[in-house]
């Protein structure tokens, strides 16, 4: 089972994904255990699709789900490839080059 979503979880989602229309639902109406997965695999269109949603987030959202990452609470070893890369990119972008660093250590993905 997954985590049950934040007023800040919900916020990002809706923000990248303006059309589920503020359900955090799955089709089969299960709760989305994670922010970018639903996004990475049924939501966005190809991996530019799911990088323009990522540049939508501003620094505080992009760190939010940095922290996410690096509790284990978001999962973005599952994630396309292309969005894994997507993902870092705006992290750095967005945060810093050292966060991302952080990050890819924790996760394993160097």
């Amino acid at each position: 089972m997954g985590r049950e979503f934040s007023e800040m979880d919900k916020k990002i989602f809706n923000k990248l994904a303006p059309e589920n229309g503020g359900t955090h639902m799955s089709e089969m109406g299960h709760p989305y255990p994670f922010i970018l997965r639903p996004i990475s695999h049924k939501i966005a269109e190809d991996s530019d699709d799911f990088r323009e949603r990522l540049e939508k987030l501003d620094p505080e959202e992009a760190e939010y789900l940095a922290g996410l990452a690096m509790e284990g609470k978001e999962d973005i070893r599952s994630l396309d490839e292309d969005d894994v890369d997507s993902f870092f990119d705006m992290v750095r972008e967005k945060v810093s080059e050292e966060r991302e660093k952080e990050l890819r250590i924790k996760l394993g993905i160097l």
